[in-house]
């Protein structure tokens, strides 16, 4: 069963610890597997100390979070909307063999560069986390389910590399050196990374990995020239970004107002009851059906 997730950070969060008469329970150290859609992915270096070895610093946001094994209640994984996860910072170390792949692609030349293709995509990382269910109410109706409220470890520094993410991240660089072939980058689509298994993990399919057959015929082809700026399209792009502001605010008006979702939940499972007991004087219990 997936669920929608709170952050244990969350004010409410320790409001209920502190509540009788709550059934709650909280893990400590769960394995998991986060998943992180990835915004940005620089490449960096470490300081003179360790030869300004390289090392790549990606940022997402959190999307979901999956235990190695089910949590209470049958919850297989616990999931948020864009923009309610976390912020997510990791930092991705190359092994030696790796260093010497990008050593040979050109990395100490100018055009060397990070590929821009690995980002707007799901990523699986390794993490371990807290977390806190909040069990449903003794009297239970279709539409009531457990909260569960996280909290990942080192979320701000997440430290990876080929063993522990199953990525080698080497091996999506393009080839910049001299006597290199341009590689064809090949695109992902919004079906985002395939499940990762004890094997590494592509973040490509195999028909995308095959674009490069066809670079000898790529190559050597005229170049199309750029077609002329039209007029009137800054105007064109500034109403595309009114209209997408405008489904934005009616989507985040629809979701509060519906069953299951993060706001939802948030305001029925958890304030709102909270609130009653605050204004009642009475201990804090799971709501059960409206009279």
């Amino acid at each position: 069963m997936r669920t929608a997730g709170l952050t244990m950070t969350d004010v409410w969060a320790h409001r209920v610890l502190r509540e009788r008469g709550v059934e709650t329970y909280r893990l400590e150290g769960v394995t998991a597997e986060l998943g992180v859609m990835v915004e940005s992915l620089d490449l960096r270096h470490r300081g003179k100390e360790e030869n300004y070895r390289p090392y790549l610093h990606m940022t997402g946001e959190l999307r979901s979070v999956t235990p190695a094994r089910a949590l209470p209640f049958g919850i297989s994984q616990v999931t948020y909307s864009p923009g309610q996860g976390e912020k997510v910072d990791a930092f991705y170390e190359f092994d030696d063999q790796q260093l010497v792949v990008l050593a040979g692609k050109g990395y100490f030349t100018s055009g060397f560069a990070v590929p821009e293709q690995v980002t707007g995509i799901e990523w699986e990382l390794p993490a371990t986390a807290d977390m806190l269910v909040l069990a449903p109410s003794e009297v239970q109706t279709e539409d009531d389910t457990p909260v569960v409220f996280t909290q990942i470890h080192g979320i701000g520094g997440l430290e990876i590399d080929l063993e522990s993410s199953g990525y080698d991240l080497a091996g999506y660089f393009a080839d910049r050196s001299k006597n290199g072939v341009p590689r064809t980058e090949a695109v992902v689509d919004a079906r985002g990374l395939k499940a990762r298994s004890d094997a590494i993990s592509s973040l490509f399919t195999e028909a995308e990995l095959g674009l490069d057959t066809d670079v000898e015929q790529i190559v050597g082809a005229p170049v199309p020239e750029a077609a002329p700026v039209v007029d009137g399209m800054n105007a064109r792009l500034r109403q595309i970004e009114a209209e997408i502001a405008a489904e934005r605010e009616q989507y985040q008006t629809e979701r509060a107002s519906t069953e299951g979702t993060t706001e939802n939940l948030y305001r029925e499972r958890v304030a709102a009851p909270l609130h009653r007991a605050e204004e009642q004087k009475v201990p804090f219990a799971p709501p059960g059906p409206d009279p």
